[in-house]
């Protein structure tokens, strides 16, 4: 008789015994980042089931199948509710395929080589904010790998939550009503410029006292366009972000209540500032962090870049007219943190509470909901990354190497079965361009600061 060392519910074990006792080290048969650290191949760090969607559902579901409402039931573990009730009652289907084995595909070049370069030297400060050794403010990459606690975990997004120095998005958006029908169509641009946790070094104009700036603004339909927001993120996580608007309406810039955070930009639309990233608070605005779990998950981590499609832009499919859903594809994440929080500084959030999924190997989100003050499920907030490579299409870093990004949302009300379908463009109406680097261009001038912003709306 043949006993193996590891039987298919090994891991399960494993995850529950490290959530109980607080063990923080990705990996179940040996710490991820000692192999990445190596350049060796990740799958060592995990049994087989848990590379394989093949082997994990015991042959059941493999890769180029279809989740459809027919199937979806055998990955009812692996995907979060409201992404399970669009396959099982909507009508959306995901391409599954191969589990990513290889850690590049996961990060921006640069960022990782900072994740590496800087290990281990980040810590929680007496203030809860994250300091660097040296006392000053974070130095770039993840801060923390193995993170402890969800502070540590939820940190890791919110120091840098595009994963470069300078980002600029191009992004068309469709807002999806519930007959299926286009509510509204928004093209807009948003851009993110670290002031510190950069990967150059480097602190922005020396201000070690912010984090970043970051600014919207939308360039269609005419009806909207010109009007632009700008945030300037404190770099203590305990204080609330500067938020300015411009709206042509009015032909001044405004401030808007530092707190508010949880209302729409523009009619129609089901995300909030608040949702950004699965982090788009201070993290220290919210509190009673916890890790309630890890597992196993599916995931679109790779192959959601369309650079070969006109625009970027994949097919649709699902809803009562077929518009409602991207064409999307997902792979078996071997283990994911399941964390939730509360929103303990906005008494008037009409959010009770998040719960996020983030993937252990680079500590992205790729599944998020939240709940509304009853406890009910209200909104996801899904979003796809991808090496930007397509074929023979590739968008390179400076160093020639294919970048990494996001390349689409389902954010989905599910109260009022409203979907908010966006998709990173390669332009957008206005002639702007979608860039993961400043270049040569004053950014900060262009397009971060009030005057700016009062300047794109006109």
């Amino acid at each position: 008789m043949h006993i193996r060392k590891y039987d298919f519910n090994y891991s399960r074990r494993m995850f529950m015994e490290k959530t109980l006792k607080g063990v923080a080290a990705a990996g179940v048969l040996t710490p991820l980042w000692p192999l990445v650290a190596e350049g060796a191949d990740i799958s060592k760090a995990y049994p087989d089931e848990l590379m394989s969607i093949e082997m994990y559902t015991k042959g059941k579901i493999k890769p180029g199948d279809i989740l459809t409402a027919d199937n979806v039931d055998i990955v009812k573990d692996l995907l979060d509710p409201i992404s399970y009730m669009q396959v099982k009652e909507m009508g959306r289907r995901i391409e599954i395929v191969d589990t990513v084995t290889d850690m590049e595909t996961l990060f921006p070049p640069k960022f990782l080589e900072a994740t590496l370069r800087n290990k281990g030297k980040a810590k929680i400060g007496p203030d809860g904010n994250i300091y660097a050794d040296n006392g000053g403010p974070w130095i770039g990459g993840l801060p923390f790998t193995d993170p402890k606690s969800g502070e540590e975990t939820i940190a890791n997004i919110t120091l840098s939550w595009g994963r470069h120095d300078y980002c600029q998005y191009a992004i068309r958006q469709w807002d999806i009503a519930p007959d299926g029908s286009e509510a509204y169509q928004y093209d807009f641009v948003w851009a993110e410029l670290q002031a510190t946790g950069r990967l150059d070094g480097t602190v922005f104009q020396d201000k070690k006292d912010l984090l970043r700036y970051q600014s919207v603004w939308f360039t269609a339909p005419n009806d909207i366009s010109g009007s632009s927001f700008l945030s300037i993120w404190k770099y203590d996580q305990r204080e609330f972000p500067e938020l300015y608007g411009y709206l042509p309406a009015f032909k001044r810039v405004r401030q808007f209540p530092t707190n508010q955070r949880f209302e729409p930009l523009v009619p129609g639309v089901t995300w909030f500032l608040s949702d950004a990233w699965a982090a788009g608070d201070p993290m220290l605005t919210w509190g009673n962090y916890k890790i309630v779990e890890r597992k196993p998950m599916l995931g679109a981590v790779s192959d959601t870049f369309h650079g070969s499609k006109k625009n970027w832009e994949p097919g649709t499919h699902g809803g009562p007219k077929g518009k409602t859903f991207w064409d999307t594809k997902m792979s078996l994440v071997p283990e994911v943190i399941v964390l939730e929080a509360e929103p303990t500084g906005y008494p008037r959030s009409p959010v009770g509470k998040k719960r996020v999924w983030i993937d252990v190997r680079n500590q992205m989100f790729i599944a998020y909901n939240t709940f509304d003050r009853r406890g009910d499920v209200w909104k996801s907030f899904e979003a796809g990354w991808s090496r930007y490579k397509d074929g023979n299409v590739v968008v390179k870093d400076a160093n020639g190497n294919p970048d990494w990004s996001w390349t689409y949302i389902h954010s989905h009300d599910v109260q009022s079965n409203r979907m908010s379908r966006i998709h990173q463009t390669e332009s957008c109406a206005g002639g702007y361009k979608s860039l993961l680097t400043a270049g040569d261009t004053d950014v900060y001038n262009k397009y971060l600061t009030t005057t700016a912003i009062q300047r794109l709306g006109t």
